[in-house]
């Protein structure tokens, strides 16, 4: 723990619509926040994080609607899918609530009334786009058309994608209705409106506090030149959503009440926990508030939230965080390649905090887009996870186990070095602080490298095999584990599942700052994250998408084309006798660059032995207990370093990138693959 002031904040991330499923860029956002939550905890703050389904709108009860539904049953049914997409992806809310709650209501009635008291309220006819098909009005989202400010095609009736313009609905070109493809006509309607006007000295004030990062003040700077708009805070029945007090028929605009849900939910939380709501939402001088959303909502979340916040009597934000979009391989998410993933999809097939440490190593504190190159996801996560974090407890704890009933030595053979582990922490912490994730696991990596670094230079297997040196031996991996603790302790706000498997092992809680394990007991070692396998990436992607078309040829490859050999015949391919094998052991072989000696149980009453060119992919310790499978009936082959009894399968273009070949769960040795 760091030697700051302990603090009291409350954190929130934009709330997810209640008609469709979480997707890999929703998580973007999500993984974000959560990490710097995490963070904020581990170092002793006073930090809740909450949340809530966006509940109300046209949109669900058109849907509810076509499924004969009531709108109610499904935004319930929704909600159990987001909250368990999100517990999967280890989301740590400390409340995830509805805005379709009294809670909400009561709130959305309190802050209108503050707005309407202070004249801040006006009423206005205006010319509605309305569907003559459908015989309603259309909400904003229910228009398609071309931007009346950068011509961009194919956008929302209330804000542009491109250029974050907003304006009427009927400022679009070329509009049509989502409902029924019909262009729109127009209907006079009373509508109520925020006057936002009245609060631009506020905001300026606010926006010029501090409170946003440079690119978006600079944003908000090109908005103000083109002068503040009243904001359409009513929509007309039919519509799922509150009545708005004291009206007949008029509803309050899903925008509106979306960002009370905030507030609504900490409310929820506090009266479950007993916490002080108005000190959070109230007392900005003894509390933080920060909110975290991404540059789509900019406009919502910078000038009409802090408005309704004044006009309610509430504080204003410390600060709003704003984050790019996700690409997938360079290119908008697509149905059609199959790289618009939903979480549950991905959760299918792959390790969540595989998705936490990528996404962390790419995120700053920028809004700049984030983009998931695969190919580039499963070489960092091997490379850097499995290959040189889990890398550390492996090489090192079996001897502890094995050799000293599981306890570590008395004392660290380097303790400056565990110092310098210690010391870098501070630079660590400030990159977590200012959400620059990527810094903060570059520096962490940057240690991982030293730990190896360590341990390569000290050689406990080669130390195992000398006479009377058990002392050094005990004391080489006591440094190392300890190393690994630190390490952990740091990843922790990005890996938080890991890190949980990591306190069980070495019996402890993780702590930011902590003190090395000495006479100290540990766990047996568990594997505690798998490698990905490109096989793994491609089921995924194959379940993502809309239909079986290939993949576009302007998408980038995954991974290097391979041309087919020759054909064989069926015959030919029958006499290959392909079994799963167990990995008993794994060893360097002395001489040899490429090559590892893997013992292998095929089920047979005595183990093989087979010579693997795997050696510049995998460490020894990563392959032993794992399944692979092998070629049983190919000739013994007799080399300088002993008879190699067959073959193991691995794919890839070599070197470092190459994928030992593993079986299903419930494969057992000795199994023939058909």
């Amino acid at each position: 723990m760091t030697n700051t002031p302990h603090r009291k904040i409350l954190v929130t991330s934009a709330l997810p619509y209640a008609n469709g499923a979480i997707h890999l860029g929703h998580l973007v956002e999500y993984i974000q926040t959560d990490i710097w939550v995490r963070f904020q905890k581990r170092q002793g703050h006073e930090c809740y994080y909450v949340c809530a389904d966006d509940a109300h709108g046209t949109p669900i009860m058109l849907r509810a609607q076509k499924e004969g539904i009531t709108p109610e049953t499904l935004i319930a049914r929704v909600h159990t899918e987001h909250q368990a997409d999100f517990a999967d992806f280890a989301i740590g809310f400390d409340n995830y609530y509805s805005t379709h709650s009294p809670e909400n209501q009561h709130f959305a009635s309190l802050i209108y009334q503050g707005l309407k008291s202070k004249g801040h309220i006006i009423r206005k006819t205006i010319r509605q786009a309305y569907d003559p098909v459908k015989q309603m009005f259309l909400p904003d989202r229910f228009i398609r058309g071309e931007c009346p400010k950068c011509g961009a095609a194919d956008q929302y009736g209330d804000n542009c994608e491109k250029c974050g313009a907003t304006y009427s609905p009927t400022d679009l070109k070329n509009a049509v209705s989502v409902i029924s493809g019909a262009p729109p006509i127009e209907k006079d309607s009373e509508h109520l409106f925020v006057n936002l006007a009245d609060f631009e000295v506020m905001l300026k004030e606010w926006i010029h506090s501090g409170s946003l990062q440079p690119e978006v003040q600079r944003k908000l700077n090109e908005w103000f030149e083109s002068g503040l708009q009243a904001w359409d805070i009513s929509r007309d029945a039919p519509y799922f959503g509150f009545e708005i007090p004291g009206e007949s028929d008029k509803y309050f605009y899903v925008w509106l009440d979306a960002p009370i849900g905030y507030i609504a939910s900490f409310r929820n939380l506090c009266d479950k926990q007993g916490l002080d709501f108005d000190e959070f939402w109230y007392d900005a001088k003894r509390t933080e508030l920060y909110h975290f959303i991404g540059k789509d909502i900019v406009y919502f979340h910078t000038l009409f939230w802090p408005a309704m916040l004044n006009g309610g009597g509430f504080r204003s934000p410390n600060a709003v965080f704003v984050h790019g979009f996700l690409t997938v391989e360079g290119h908008k998410m697509s149905k059609s390649r199959g790289t618009f993933i939903n979480a549950r999809t991905y959760l299918n097939h792959l390790n969540p905090e595989y998705l936490r440490y990528y996404f962390a190593a790419k995120l700053g504190g920028s809004v700049d887009d984030v983009d998931l190159n695969l190919e580039d996801f499963l070489h960092r996560v091997n490379a850097d996870l499995v290959g040189k974090v889990v890398n550390i407890a492996s090489r090192c704890a079996g001897f502890i186990t094995k050799r000293f009933d599981g306890n570590l030595a008395a004392q660290l053979p380097n303790a400056a070095l565990y110092q310098d582990f210690l010391q870098q922490g501070t630079s660590i912490a400030q990159a977590y602080e200012t959400r620059e994730y990527h810094r903060a696991v570059r520096e962490i990596m940057s240690l991982a490298d030293r730990a190896n670094q360590y341990i390569d230079e000290h050689k406990p297997w080669v130390i195992a095999k000398q006479p009377n040196q058990d002392a050094q031996l005990q004391a080489v991996c006591t440094q190392g584990l300890n190393l690994f603790y630190v390490l952990i302790g740091y990843l922790s706000p990005i890996l938080p599942i890991m890190a949980k498997k990591v306190e069980q092992f070495l019996n402890i809680s993780l702590t930011w700052q902590p003190v090395p394990l000495l006479n100290h007991s540990i766990q047996p070692f568990q594997p505690l994250m798998q490698r990905i396998e490109q096989a793994q990436i491609d089921a995924m992607l194959a379940d993502s998408k809309e239909n079986l078309t290939k993949i576009e040829s302007s998408s980038p490859a995954l991974a290097p084309i391979v041309p087919i050999a020759d054909t064989i015949s069926y015959e030919d391919f029958a006499k290959v006798d392909l079994r799963i094998a167990k990995i008993l052991n794994a060893e360097h072989v002395e001489g040899a660059e490429k090559l590892l000696r893997l013992t292998l149980d095929i089920g047979e009453d005595k183990p093989r032995t087979v010579f693997a060119g795997i050696k510049e992919a995998y460490a020894p310790e990563q392959l032993i207990n794992r399944l692979t499978v092998m070629v049983a009936n190919l000739a013994p082959r007799k080399m300088r370093f002993g008879l190699s009894e067959g073959m193991v399968l691995a794919a890839g273009p070599g070197k470092n990138e190459l994928f030992l070949l593993s079986p299903d769960t419930g494969a057992m040795p000795g199994m023939k693959v058909k």
